[in-house]
């Protein structure tokens, strides 16, 4: 049994500990033992009666200690990534809600997080610290790169490819076939019929874009 802390004090973070206790009923997977939080000021508070033991730097020299980021914006999430990194070798933790169908043809990556109710079926590669909020579907030879968010109740049919670093906005629906590409964000609730470029944000039915960002933004 590993040590797991969630980096994040937020909404997502608590919710991301219920997993840990829906998955943990008999204790044999998970040793949760706390938070961690890049602000100071909710170090040693506590939440859900667990400490929240600092920052990225808490993990230097703690290989044993296996971690999960919490945090839903794509561009704060790498970011975090990058400074655990940074401190020695850290060990992600993918975690599946038992109440999540993912199939035996399906690839992980490290850090990955899927709700309760997310059904993802065959031949499909999720990326680094993908999150699939609660009740999301993902068809098919479809491919989510690495640090995409994907909010509550959002269709993904099959053939989609997901570039890095995108959020997608509840209840949004992307096709069979499109391609998204990478840090694009799609709004809640659009229907993405069309390829969607680098950089862009798309609205509505069907998603058309309304914004693009230059090259790079997310590291601003």
């Amino acid at each position: 049994m590993k040590d797991l802390v969630i980096f994040g004090t937020g909404g997502f973070a608590r919710e991301v500990h219920q997993i840990v206790e829906d998955f943990d009923q008999d204790k044999s997977a998970w040793n949760f033992i706390g938070f961690l939080d890049g602000n100071p000021e909710s170090h040693n508070k506590e939440i859900h009666g667990f400490p929240v033991l600092g920052g990225a730097e808490w993990l230097a020299g703690r290989r044993r200690v296996a971690v999960v980021v919490a945090i839903g914006g794509p561009a704060g999430k790498r970011k975090v990534v990058e400074q655990i990194r940074a401190v020695g070798e850290a060990s992600f933790a993918t975690l599946v809600h038992p109440l999540a169908w993912v199939g035996n043809r399906v690839s992980l990556g490290e850090g990955v997080v899927i709700c309760a109710g997310t059904l993802i079926t065959t031949d499909i590669r999720i990326g680094n610290h993908v999150i699939l909020n609660l009740d999301c579907t993902v068809g098919h030879d479809s491919c989510i790169e690495d640090y995409v968010t994907v909010a509550p109740s959002v269709n993904i049919s099959g053939c989609v490819k997901v570039g890095g670093g995108c959020d997608l906005g509840t209840n949004s629906t992307v096709i069979q076939g499109i391609t998204i590409g990478h840090w694009s964000v799609v709004g809640a609730g659009a229907v993405v019929v069309r390829n969607i470029p680098s950089n862009t944000t798309a609205v509505g039915i069907p998603a058309k874009p309304i914004k693009e960002r230059p090259e790079g933004w997310q590291e601003q």
